[in-house]
């Protein structure tokens, strides 16, 4: 079934990179009115959070709130601590760029905003396939939460549930390249590395990194990221 939001709100949970950015304009190609959340987590690099502003800016969105959550004072990543990020590629293990409970506690946040709003529409850029392995990236999770937004809320209570859209959970990087070319995103509005350089170039090693030219050279799609490897 074709979604539309006929000029609803829905919230997006906009962090930057290039799935969330083309979730972000999937919802808006489906009519809704985009409210983006970026979460500012003191994460060890800022460009995630700049690359937000950019996207939010290019879509349009009617409001985008950078909300800061020192989960530094938590630590236990690499994208929060002080842990080397793994560059030896894709493991099958968890890796250390995991950010303990991070969609989890993003999503509630997102919930709240979205309540506060009057929306029911919820999107966030997950993805199952082409990714490093996350627990809360796994429909089963996306899955448990949507039950859960509407058993821990006002609106759910009074049958205003929500609904949590993740368009790119069964996609694969390829395909999400294939996206963001068909919507004229150049690649470089968003940010996937883990670890940049002190000039600002994508690292091109780490996971993300590895997953995301994989893609874009699956598709046959330019990436004009500028990658240090």
């Amino acid at each position: 079934m074709q979604l539309s939001g006929e000029g609803r709100d829905a919230v997006i949970l906009l962090s930057g990179g290039l799935d969330s950015m083309v979730s972000a304009a999937l919802a808006k190609e489906a009519g809704f009115r985009l409210n983006a959340l970026t979460i500012d987590y003191n994460q060890r690099h800022r460009c995630e959070i700049d690359a937000a502003r950019r996207i939010a800016e290019r879509l349009e969105a009617a409001r985008h709130v950078v909300l800061p959550l020192d989960l530094r004072q938590f630590g236990g990543s690499a994208l929060t601590d002080d842990i080397p990020v793994p560059k030896d590629g894709v493991g099958p293990d968890i890796p250390v760029t995991y950010v303990p409970a991070r969609n989890l506690i993003f999503l509630s946040l997102t919930l709240a905003w979205a309540e506060t709003l009057g929306a029911c529409d919820i999107f966030i850029g997950v993805n199952a396939l082409d990714y490093s392995g996350y627990p809360d990236c796994r429909p089963e999770f996306i899955n448990a939460f949507s039950e859960l937004s509407n058993l821990a809320t006002k609106a759910g209570a009074i049958g205003e549930g929500f609904t949590i859209h993740a368009p790119l959970q069964l996609h694969s990087k390829a395909d999400i390249a294939r996206e963001a070319a068909r919507f004229a995103l150049p690649p470089s509005l968003s940010w996937s590395c883990y670890d940049p350089t002190i000039d600002g170039m994508a690292c091109g090693s780490c996971d993300s990194c590895r997953l995301r030219k994989a893609g874009f050279a699956e598709a046959g799609v330019a990436d004009d990221t500028r990658y240090e490897v």
